[in-house]
């Protein structure tokens, strides 16, 4: 899976139910809420962006919300690849490109995210996309962030 092969689009009144139908495996839904419960975040609060990641003409393949903390640095969050499309590097994809994208704005000191300990996928996939746990935690969740090299 090619970076370039995802595309991170708004989410519009054409394709959010595509998002909010997407589901993850049985086994992984203690990680992650229902997209329709990101929606309502993104809807309702004055923090979160919601993104839909498209694979060719328009298929939602993926979902992620986007934020920016008091301190400037943006944080990805609500990352959700469909069942069905997972193990194919959309993930991946979905974060590099997003991460790009964020760490881009200017006054952007770093990008952070969270996840669960017992969520031993994530962690693989972030720790090997760069992001490097702080220490901090929120809620009961792990925080890494990302900085770009210098």
């Amino acid at each position: 899976m090619t970076i370039d092969s995802i595309r991170l689009e708004p989410v519009t009144a054409g394709n959010w139910r595509d998002c909010a139908a997407l589901t993850v495996h049985p086994e992984q839904k203690e990680f992650v809420a229902e997209v329709t419960y990101y929606l309502c975040m993104c809807s309702y609060g004055d923090t979160w962006s919601p993104l839909a990641a498209v694979r060719g003409e328009r298929e939602v393949v993926g979902f992620a919300i986007w934020g920016v903390d008091d301190d400037g640095s943006r944080w990805i969050g609500g990352l959700v690849v469909d069942a069905k499309h997972q193990r194919q590097g959309i993930g991946g994809a979905i974060v590099r490109q997003l991460r790009e994208r964020l760490i881009a704005e200017p006054g952007t000191p770093n990008v952070a995210l969270s996840y669960r300990p017992a969520n031993e996928g994530a962690r693989r996939l972030y720790l090997a996309l760069g992001f490097v746990e702080t220490g901090e935690t929120e809620d009961d969740e792990v925080v890494a962030r990302w900085t770009p090299a210098s």
